[in-house]
């Protein structure tokens, strides 16, 4: 099988995401080594043309105020080019996000780029990684694995710490599984 490329495009206001993308970044390598982040803050003319040219792309955003931020929305609506030209059509794609508190409303950050893909045509794959059950009064701890429940896509939860230190263990290893997920996936589609 050849190589895929895919491209993680992300936005991060204060780190977290970015270190998401990252851990996503590192899964997907563990599948195809033609693979990169690109940050919407500093997209240049060629990032454009390799997300064209990306096999499956990952998108990454953090949810404020109940939806992603605004320079990722402005990358989003910015995509309307490519929409008319169905230059993104059959690409994988899928998404993350992150936010302060537990739900944050992060599910209508992910049902937004999900439509921005289906508006492209293009292949979404969401997380299989299983929760684990809890009984009583147990909550999901920092080291378990999807301990937000997340199938869409991939959600992460970070205290307002450092990024050093935040999102916990768990959020970054789902993040990890999630990026060979997508990669495998778009191997299998592409390869």
């Amino acid at each position: 099988m050849s190589n895929v490329k895919i491209i993680v495009v992300y936005h991060s206001g204060y780190g977290h995401t970015e270190k998401l993308a990252e851990k996503v970044l590192e899964g997907v390598k563990e599948v195809t080594s033609d693979a990169r982040l690109i940050n919407v803050s500093k997209i240049q003319e060629q990032d454009w043309n390799e997300l064209d040219a990306a096999n499956g792309i990952i998108f990454g955003a953090p949810t404020y105020m109940g939806g992603v931020s605004g320079p990722f929305k402005t990358f989003l609506d910015a995509t309307a080019g490519r929409w008319m030209k169905s230059k993104w059509k059959d690409k994988v794609a899928a998404g993350f996000t992150n936010s302060g508190s537990a739900s944050g409303d992060k599910l209508n950050s992910l049902v937004q780029i999900a439509i921005t893909a289906a508006q492209h045509c293009m292949i979404w794959v969401g997380c299989d990684v299983m929760t684990q059950q809890h009984k009583g009064a147990e909550v999901a701890g920092a080291t378990e694995l999807n301990r937000l429940g997340s199938y869409l896509g991939l959600m992460a939860q970070s205290n307002n710490d450092s990024p050093e230190v935040t999102p916990p263990s768990g959020d970054l290893e789902t993040a990890k599984l999630f990026g060979k997920r997508v990669a495998s996936i778009t191997k299998k589609i592409h390869g």
